[in-house]
């Protein structure tokens, strides 16, 4: 290979469009910018969302609500979830992981009365509601948070 013979791949470059340049170009005349009016303009960019000067629809629609920056954010398990591990395993935040039962680790984890546990369960998390700690309990296993 000599350097006269290098090329760029082909169809990895292209020909500029030449417009402005006479009528038999396809593009003379107006350049491909139609007739007149504020896009046709040098300069003419328009911020997403501008419509002319008419009340743009982001301020047309009113506010609701508001993001809480002091919110915890905390995961909830339902006492039914439980129910795949074996009787007498000690489940943990990173049991549940590993289980595919919460995505997120390093979150608090509140366990709630929804469902059924039939298994002797020692589960060790942040939270349980009364109805969970009833059921962990009647089930023969201890609900101890850390």
């Amino acid at each position: 290979m000599k350097l006269h013979e290098l090329a760029p791949a082909v169809g990895s470059t292209k020909e500029s469009k030449r417009i402005g340049r006479g009528h038999g170009s396809g593009n003379g005349k107006t350049a491909g910018k139609g007739h007149k009016g504020q896009k046709a303009r040098a300069g003419h960019g328009m911020r997403p969302g501008f419509e002319g000067g008419q009340m743009p629809l982001q301020r047309r629609i009113p506010k609701r609500g508001f993001n809480n920056i002091f919110a915890e954010e905390w995961l909830a398990v339902n006492v039914g979830a439980l129910e795949v591990f074996e009787a007498g395993a000690t489940v943990d935040a990173a049991a549940l992981a590993e289980k595919r039962i919460i995505s997120k680790t390093g979150l608090p984890v509140k366990v709630l009365g929804n469902g059924k546990l039939t298994k002797a369960l020692t589960v060790k998390l942040n939270a349980f509601s009364a109805a969970a700690a009833e059921k962990i309990g009647a089930a023969g296993g201890k609900a101890e948070v850390i």
